[in-house]
């Protein structure tokens, strides 16, 4: 049977933020792919189409700053035609069409608490549910995180966060750390130029999990140091594989914008001089996929 790309539109209430998050999921599913509009953004898929027979791994993409989970489309639906379930949440108060909180300390605690609330959503969906790998222990799920959407990874994995000068607004008051209950079920990480401005010396000990981090080369958003801080802050940097992308941009692991999107002063469209990120992408998508099969699907299903 030839799996398709099966999709769901979702919204999840954030009671504590008091806002509804805007989710999306990507699954394998039978059925006929049809180029359906998102927005400015069109994909392939087979909309609300049966999940097809079997239990799947779920992975969460976790976007940018004044993002959209759509930038993220085509790693989606190479890992949902992989056999994963995907969840793809827009971190409400961030996003390009809601950047409301953007450099506050609630965007800091919200971004990590709407992985958790995909997480319940995707295992409490009547279509969905029953097809996710779960077990009494737990679920096997993985998050992938460009950007602060790293540092959201993180912190849902256990990292400690602080708020930063830019939160404080030039206040002299110290650092606060912000409120996280990390997710016990996050089994992995995929970090794409991960954003650690939140994060200081033993923040990340209590990440104990493998990591696959791609950064580029030429990121001028959140430089290799940002990197670096991971491999020498996590608990066991052994379970870390960084690979640093030569040419590549902050925006490489982003899917291509449209034709109408992609202009200079739109930072996101643009890749340094000879570079084209699709040229990284079937390498990028492979090396994502086999790392999330070998900890998700040939391990237990909890930590």
């Amino acid at each position: 049977m030839t799996l398709r790309c099966g999709c769901r539109l979702a919204n999840v209430n954030d009671a504590v933020q008091g806002a509804m998050v805007p989710l999306v999921f990507l699954y394998p599913a039978v059925g006929e792919e049809k180029l359906e509009q998102f927005g400015p953004y069109s994909l392939e898929v087979a909309l609300d189409a049966p999940p097809a027979e079997g239990r799947y791994p779920l992975v969460v993409i976790s976007h940018g700053h004044s993002g959209t989970p759509w930038a993220y489309r085509q790693l989606a639906k190479h890992l949902a035609l992989a056999g994963f379930v995907v969840a793809l949440p827009a971190h409400t108060g961030n996003t390009r069409l809601d950047n409301t909180l953007a450099g506050t300390a609630a965007n800091l605690a919200n971004r990590p608490r709407h992985i958790t609330l995909s997480i319940d959503a995707a295992l409490d969906d009547a279509v969905l549910g029953p097809h996710i790998v779960h077990n009494d222990a737990g679920a096997s799920v993985a998050v992938i995180g460009h950007s602060i959407g790293g540092y959201t990874a993180l912190a849902a994995a256990g990292a400690i966060a602080w708020s930063g000068p830019h939160e404080r607004k030039g206040s002299r008051a110290p650092p606060e750390q912000v409120p996280v209950t990390p997710d016990p079920r996050i089994r992995a990480l995929v970090l794409l130029n991960p954003a650690t401005f939140w994060f200081i010396a033993g923040s990340l000990r209590p990440v104990n999990l493998p990591i696959l981090m791609r950064t580029g080369e030429q990121d001028e958003v959140t430089p290799i140091e940002h990197a670096n801080k991971i491999i020498e802050d996590v608990a066991d940097p052994a379970l870390v594989e960084h690979e640093d992308i030569p040419g590549a941009g902050h925006f490489a692991f982003m899917s291509k914008f449209p034709p109408e999107m992609t202009r200079p002063n739109f930072k996101p469209s643009q890749d340094p001089e000879g570079f084209d990120r699709e040229t990284i992408q079937p390498e990028f998508f492979a090396d994502v996929t086999a790392f999330l099969q070998r900890t998700l699907c040939d391990a237990p299903a909890a930590r």
